[in-house]
């Protein structure tokens, strides 16, 4: 395939690339992203999504193989200055190669479990994109059934959530609603509810996992609303024994979903 050359910041394209990259409101008005990464573009494509531009630099590219990126008619190939590039790239370690990919829906009612008993993470309102790509890595390493974010702060786009999942992002099955809304999925779809809290809390070991289960993590500052405390069918607790009863959420849920595939043997 014949790529153009860009070399103009002024560029149409790439105006709208760099809005598409700072500017959650232009993500969701468009239904589309920016992924860059040779690694990331790779799962974003087995997740199932279009990469719809594929920019490369030269200068940069350590790897100039691109054609499994170029296996869809609608994909376009443009060549980027270093320059442009550089503008366009949002971590100072790159790798030459970012494109433009069209977003998925998150709508709970598009989600189907294989398993009968599934095993679910469910996060509310996480603040941090960090927290937000921790958690998904956790979820890809546990290979969960589906991630459901409640009253979620961030897009699910943003490039840090991105970066910090490693492109896990693409390679789990997400959910976003109300709180509200996903107590109502799981318990129309027989999902038991245990809520990481401090208070009428079973400790994690004793707690059965075995069963259709949603473990349900809060923020860091606040914990779960009263929403989750008054649908949860057991609350549950990590004993700790230092000053702080409190760790990263990203930890906490790890623990947690690992206790419940330990159960379920692995």
């Amino acid at each position: 395939m014949e790529a153009k050359l860009i070399s103009s910041l002024q560029n149409p394209l790439v105006k709208r690339t760099l809005l598409l990259k700072e500017k959650a409101r232009e993500r969701k008005k468009t239904g589309r992203f920016v992924v860059e990464g040779r690694r990331e573009m790779e799962l974003a494509q087995k997740g199932g999504y279009v990469l719809e531009v594929v920019f490369f630099c030269t200068e940069v590219l350590a790897d100039t193989n691109i054609d499994a990126f170029l296996g869809n008619p609608q994909t376009e190939l443009v060549q980027l200055t270093q320059q442009v590039y550089e503008k366009l790239a949002y971590r100072e370690t790159t790798e030459g190669i970012l494109a433009i990919a069209k977003s998925k829906s998150h709508a709970l009612d598009g989600i189907q479990f294989k398993s009968k008993s599934p095993l679910i993470l469910v996060a509310e309102a996480p603040e941090k994109p960090g927290n937000v790509g921790a958690l998904l890595r956790t979820a890809d390493a546990a290979a969960l059934d589906a991630v459901l974010i409640a009253n979620p702060k961030s897009d699910l786009y943003n490039p840090n959530i991105i970066r910090s999942s490693v492109g896990c992002v693409f390679t789990n099955t997400i959910g976003m609603g109300t709180t509200e809304e996903i107590i109502d999925f799981l318990k129309t779809n027989n999902i038991t509810i245990h809520c990481a809290a401090l208070s009428a809390s079973k400790n994690y070991v004793e707690c059965d996992f075995k069963p259709a289960t949603a473990i349900v993590v809060g923020t860091e500052a606040t914990g779960l609303t009263k929403d989750w405390l008054q649908n949860s069918d057991q609350n549950v607790i990590i004993p700790m024994q230092g000053e702080i009863d409190s760790m990263n959420v990203s930890v906490s849920a790890a623990i947690l979903i690992f206790e419940a595939k330990r159960q379920r043997g692995f």
